[in-house]
């Protein structure tokens, strides 16, 4: 039986998504406390894979169980939170078609980036920058951000992926208030650091280095040297994933 499991998670913990050897990470915590519940070893694959520091409000794993337990499977979700750390929260159990995978049939992911121009105590997951960006500059130049591109110019070097294909349909900043604002980006996949590479480039035009153009330049580049700093991940969030088939819970 394959099941589809929704978490929320503060990335400030953790060494990102996936298991790693000497540091703790949000499948290992998850891992272990589906293994303690279920009673046996479970295995958990991840709709992508959070850098460290990186927070979720929406995220999608699946796992098999060999057998549905009695009473059924929705009563384990508090004997699961009962043992994950306080920085994660199993919120959901979906059942999905046979076959279905977390990862690979996901269409659609969406990530937010917050940042703030003064001081503020409750900002925590918030980037603080030290200018008053021009939203208007940086939305336009997100616009060459839009459609399929290759992406290695926001890609971390030294990936295994086959591809640096991604299709973005969404690229927009928007002021929350005077002093705050946020930036979201929606794609079929992101490839490793891209959306804290994209934001820190972006940033460039609004402080007013670069000019909205350079943004397309980077792009054709294909070249992670040109593109701006990445800003650090304890402010980006995944808010959503889509799947082409309804999750349904239960």
């Amino acid at each position: 039986m394959r099941l589809f499991i929704q978490l929320s998670y503060d990335g400030s913990p953790f060494c990102g998504w996936q298991v790693q050897a000497n540091c703790n990470t949000v499948q290992q915590e998850l891992e272990r406390a589906l293994s303690i519940v279920f009673g046996g070893k479970v295995t958990v694959v991840g709709a992508g894979r959070t850098d460290t520091g990186v927070n979720a409000r929406h995220f999608i794993a699946h796992f098999d169980l060999p057998v549905v337990p009695d009473g059924g499977i929705a009563p384990f979700l508090h004997k699961i939170n009962a043992i994950l750390p306080p920085a994660i929260v199993a919120e959901a159990f979906y059942s999905v078609p046979e076959g279905a995978h977390a990862r690979f049939d996901a269409i659609s992911r969406t990530y937010r980036y917050y940042i703030h121009t003064q001081k503020d105590p409750f900002a925590r997951h918030s980037c603080r920058i030290w200018f008053q960006p021009d939203v208007e500059a940086m939305n336009r130049a997100a616009l060459p951000l839009l459609g399929q591109h290759d992406f290695s110019s926001f890609e971390k070097t030294g990936g295994a992926n086959k591809t640096s294909l991604c299709t973005v349909t969404e690229a927009r900043w928007k002021a929350l208030d005077e002093t705050h604002m946020v930036f979201t980006i929606t794609a079929d996949r992101f490839l490793r650091n891209m959306v804290r590479a994209t934001v820190g480039t972006l940033l460039e035009v609004g402080r007013g280095r670069r000019a909205p153009e350079w943004v397309a330049d980077v792009l054709e580049a294909r070249d992670r040297g040109k593109a701006g700093q990445s800003v650090y991940g304890e402010a980006l969030f995944l808010e959503e994933i889509r799947y082409p088939y309804p999750l349904l819970t239960i």
